[in-house]
C-alpha cells in the first residue's frame, strides 16, 4: 500500500513509502545486497531488514512504480511482494498469506532437514567406520548421498550462484563449492578412477602423504555437510519466523465481539463491522471493544496492560475509554471514537513493528568471516593448481591439490558451531525459566550497560494488596480490617477485592452487609452488623459531616505520598481508620537490582506511575535513576534517547504497553508472567517472573555467545591447518574425514559444557 510520508524536519515529503515480503535471504549480507541496490536507484531510501524479511522503501511516485522496486529485488537475486496492510483488523489468531506462505516454507526446509539427515548418517557411518565398508559400499554412499548434495543442498547452489553472478562470496558459496567439488571428484574417483572397484576400501590410518586420489570419495564430506549447515539454517529461520508474533499477540488482545445498541436493543455483532459513532455495551468483565466515550454508566477500568497504571481508572459519563481494556466494576455504554487501525491498541501495534524494522540487522560472525575466507581459500587452490603444472607434474596431481583445497576449505563442523552451542544454551536455559529465542539475541548481551526495568509487575507484584491498616485513637487494627472487609467484599471493584481478600486471611469469615450501596466512584456504604460503614475517600466522608482528624489525615498523606491508595473507614458518624492499598515491592527485586550492578549494568526505573510511587518504589530497590509518568511512546522514546545517549540498553517488561519499548531496546526482556504481547516482543522471556532471572539471563547469553564465538574459531582452525596439506597434495581421505569428524566432536562437547551453567536464584 502507497502512503504518503513527511520527512524528519515534519514537511511533506514528495516520495511514496512501500513495504516489501523479501525473500531468498539466507545472511545479513543478502539485506545488505538488496538495500545497496535499491538506495542505487535516484530518489529511493530502502531500509531492509534481515530479521523481519522486510524492506521499507521511500521512492517518487511521479517517476517510480511499485513494480519497478521488485524488479530491483529479483535483478539481486531475490523474491519480493507488497504488503498490503488489512483494512480493518481481523482475528489476529488467523495467518494471513503473508505468514501462510512462511510458515510453508519453514515446514519445506524441514522437509529438506529430515531427509538430508536420513541419507546421510550411514554414509558418513560407512565412511568413518571400516567395519561397515561392504562389498559396493561406495556405490550405496553414492546413491544416498546423492539426493542429499543435488537436492537437499539445492538452496546453497542457488544462493552462490546469485552470488558468483553479483561477484560477492558468502558462506552459501563456501558451502556449495565445498559440497560440490567432494562429489564431483567422488563421481570421478568411482567411474574414471579404481575407487569404484569392488573390495574398494578406506583405511582407518592418519598417514599424511601423497596417495592415488582416483582411488579417494569425499561423498561423507559432501553429504554430512550439507545436512549439518541445513540443520543450522532451519533453527535461525525458526527463530526469525517468531518476529511478527508481537504484532499478532497484540491485535489478539482486542475484543472479537460486540454488543451493538440498535433501536434500544443489544446486537452481537463481530469487531470489524463496529463503526465510528456508533454506541455499544461492555459489561462486567469484558473487555471494552474499541476506543470510545462513555455516554452512560460508571466502573473501575483495569488499563494497566496498556498505560502501566497499577491502579484502575474510575470511568463515568463523558469519560475517554481505550480498547481491549478491562471493566472490572458496572455496565457501560459506550460511543466508539477510533476503530480499526486508528485504535490505540493498533498504534502500539504499529509501533513495535516500527521498532522492529529499525533494529541493527545481525551480522553473522561466520557470513563475516566467509566474506574473506572464501575468496582466499579458492585463491589457494587456484594457486596450488598452478604451482604443481608450473613445477612439470601431471595435471590430474595439480588438480588433486586443488579440489583438495576446496573439499577441506569446507569446515563441517560450521554448520553445528552455532546451533548446537545455542540448544544446549537455550535448553539449560529452559530448565532455569528462561527463553532466549534465538543468536541475534546472544549479540546484544555482551554490550550492554543500561537495564530499564518498568516498575508494574517486573520491580512490583502488578496487582493490588493492602498495604497497612492505620486504626484511629482507641480502635482496634483488625477490627477496623474486618468491619472494611465485609463492606468490601460485596464490591468487584479492585481495592475493594484487595482489601477483602486481606480481611479474610488476616480476621477469618466475614459478617454478612444489608444495604450495599456502590456510591459512583467515591467508595460504598452498607450495614454490619448493626453499623452504619461508610468507606472511601477521604471527600467522600467530608460530604457525611464525617472527619478524619489529624492523625488520620497524616496517613492518608503518607500513604498517597508513597504511591499508594487511602480508604478511610467510618461507622456511626466517626472515623475509625484508613486502609493503604497498592502495588508491592516483589521480595526480590532489591536482591535483582544489586545483581544487575554486578554485571556492570545502571538501571533506571521506568513507569507510567505518579512520580512519588515511582520514587519510593525506587528508594527500596536501590535505583538512582526514575522516569516517571510516561505514556507507552513516551517509552519507546526513553529507551530511544537512551540509546543516543551512546548506551546499549536492554529493558524488562511485562504490559502490553511494554511491548514496543521492549522490540526498541537492544536486549528485551520480558516477565513470564506478562501478556502474550510483551513476551513476544521481547528477546529472552522469564518465565518465573522473577527479576533475579534477568541477571541468570544475561550471564547465560553472554557465555552462549562465548561459546559460539569458540565453536566458530575452531571449526575454522582445524580446516585452515589443513589446507596447507591439501595444497602440497599431502591430504588422504581418512585424515580429511578424521580432521572433519574431531572438528564436529569439539564443537559439541565445548557446547555441552554449557549444561553446567548455575543460576545465582537459590
Amino acid at each position: 500500500m502507497i502512503a504518503p510520508t513527511t520527512d524528519s524536519t515534519g514537511l511533506a515529503d514528495d516520495r511514496a513509502r512501500v513495504e516489501l515480503a523479501i525473500s531468498g535471504m539466507t545472511c545479513a549480507s543478502c539485506a545488505a545486497r538488496i538495500e545497496k541496490r535499491l538506495n542505487k536507484v535516484d530518489g529511493v531510501t530502502a531500509s531492509v531488514n534481515y530479521a523481519t524479511e522486510k524492506a521499507r522503501v521511500l521512492f517518487p511516485a511521479a517517476t517510480l512504480s511499485t513494480a519497478d522496486l521488485i524488479e530491483q529485488v529479483v535483478a539481486a537475486g531475490y523474491a519480493a511482494t507488497e504488503i498490503r496492510p488489512e483494512p480493518a483488523p481481523t482475528d489476529a489468531s488467523q495467518p494471513d498469506a503473508l505468514e501462510a506462505e512462511r510458515d510453508r516454507e519453514l515446514r519445506a526446509l524441514r522437509d529438506r532437514v529430515v531427509v538430508s539427515a536420513v541419507l546421510a548418517v550411514p554414509v558418513v557411518a560407512m565412511a568413518m567406520i571400516p567395519a561397515l565398508q561392504i562389498t559396493y559400499w561406495q556405490w550405496l554412499s553414492l546413491a544416498l548421498a546423492a539426493p542429499v548434495v543435488v537436492w537437499g543442498a539445492l538452496p546453497f547452489h542457488r544462493a552462490a550462484w546469485s552470488n558468483l553472478r553479483h561477484g560477492a562470496a558468502t558462506m552459501d558459496t563456501l558451502i556449495s563449492v565445498g559440497v560440490g567439488a567432494a562429489f564431483l571428484w567422488s563421481l570421478y574417483a568411482l567411474f574414471l578412477g579404481t575407487a569404484g572397484v569392488p573390495g574398494m576400501t578406506h583405511p582407518f590410518e592418519l598417514t599424511i602423504a601423497r596417495g592415488d586420489a582416483s582411488a579417494d570419495i569425499y561423498l561423507e564430506v559432501a553429504a554430512g555437510v550439507t545436512t549439518f549447515v541445513l540443520m543450522g539454517r532451519f533453527f535461525e529461520l525458526r527463530a526469525r519466523r517468531r518476529a511478527g508474533a508481537a504484532i499478532r499477540a497484540m491485535l489478539d488482545l482486542g475484543a472479537k465481539d460486540v454488543a451493538v445498541l440498535r433501536d434500544g436493543a443489544e446486537v452481537r455483532v463481530p469487531i470489524a463491522e463496529l463503526g465510528v459513532g456508533q454506541e455499544f455495551v461492555v459489561r462486567p468483565g469484558e473487555k471494552v471493544a474499541t476506543d470510545g466515550v462513555v455516554i452512560s454508566g460508571t466502573s473501575a477500568v483495569d488499563e494497566s496492560m496498556l498505560t502501566g497504571e497499577s491502579v484502575p481508572v474510575e470511568v463515568g459519563p463523558g469519560s475517554a475509554v481505550v480498547g481491549a481494556t478491562l471493566n472490572a466494576g458496572g455496565r457501560l455504554v459506550v460511543r466508539a471514537t477510533r476503530v480499526g487501525s486508528q485504535t490505540q491498541l493498533a498504534q502500539m501495534a504499529a509501533l513495535v513493528e516500527e521498532a522492529q524494522n529499525g533494529k541493527a540487522e545481525v551480522q553473522r560472525l561466520a557470513d563475516r568471516i566467509s566474506g574473506v575466507f572464501v575468496p582466499v581459500a579458492i585463491g589457494i587452490a587456484v594457486a596450488a593448481f598452478g604451482f604443481w603444472l608450473g613445477t612439470g607434474s601431471p595435471a590430474s596431481a595439480a588438480f588433486t591439490a586443488a579440489v583438495a583445497v576446496l573439499i577441506i576449505a569446507c569446515p563441517c563442523a560450521l554448520g553445528l558451531a552455532t546451533p548446537t552451542a545455542l540448544l544446549v544454551g537455550t535448553g539449560r536455559g529452559a530448565q532455569l525459566g528462561i527463553l532466549i529465542k534465538g543468536p541475534e539475541v546472544l549479540e546484544s548481551t555482551r554490550r550492554v550497560d543500561t537495564i530499564v526495568l518498568d516498575k508494574t509487575g517486573t520491580v512490583t507484584t502488578g496487582a493490588m494488596t493492602l498495604l497497612d491498616v492505620v486504626p484511629a485513637d482507641g480502635e482496634d487494627a483488625a477490627e477496623v480490617l474486618r468491619v472494611a472487609g465485609a463492606v468490601e467484599h460485596a464490591s468487584e471493584h479492585p481495592i475493594a477485592r484487595a482489601v477483602a481478600t486481606a480481611a479474610e486471611e488476616r480476621t477469618g469469615a466475614l459478617p454478612a452487609v444489608v444495604d450495599f450501596a456502590n456510591l459512583e466512584g467515591r467508595g460504598v456504604r452498607g450495614r454490619v452488623e448493626g453499623r452504619d460503614v461508610l468507606l472511601g475517600r477521604g471527600s467522600l466522608l467530608a460530604a457525611e459531616g464525617v472527619s478524619l482528624g489529624p492523625d488520620l489525615e497524616a496517613a492518608v498523606e503518607a500513604a498517597e505520598g508513597a504511591g499508594r491508595t487511602a480508604v478511610a473507614l467510618a461507622w456511626d458518624g466517626r472515623a475509625r481508620g484508613v486502609l493503604a492499598v497498592g502495588d508491592s515491592l516483589k521480595d526480590t527485586s532489591a536482591e535483582a537490582v544489586r545483581m544487575l550492578r554486578d554485571l556492570g549494568l545502571t538501571p533506571v526505573l521506568l513507569t507510567g506511575d505518579n512520580q512519588r510511587a515511582a520514587d519510593a518504589i525506587a528508594a527500596e530497590v536501590g535505583i538512582d535513576r526514575v522516569v516517571a509518568e510516561v505514556l507507552p511512546k513516551d517509552k519507546v522514546d526513553v529507551v530511544t534517547r537512551l540509546r543516543h545517549e551512546g548506551k546499549v540498553v536492554a529493558m524488562v517488561g511485562d504490559g502490553v504497553n511494554d511491548a514496543a519499548a521492549l522490540a526498541a531496546a537492544d536486549l528485551g526482556l520480558s516477565m513470564g508472567t506478562g501478556t502474550d504481547a510483551a513476551i513476544a516482543a521481547s528477546d529472552i522471556t522469564l518465565v518465573r517472573g522473577d527479576l533475579r532471572s534477568a541477571a541468570d539471563a544475561i550471564r547465560l547469553a553472554r557465555r552462549t555467545l562465548g561459546t559460539i564465538k569458540g565453536n566458530l574459531f575452531w571449526a575454522f582452525a582445524y580446516n585452515v591447518a589443513a589446507i596447507p596439506l591439501a595444497a602440497a597434495g599431502l591430504l588422504n581421505p581418512m585424515l580429511a574425514g578424521a580432521a572433519m569428524a574431531f572438528s564436529s566432536v569439539f564443537v559439541v562437547s565445548n557446547s555441552l559444557r554449557l549444561r553446567t551453567f548455575r543460576s545465582a536464584v537459590r
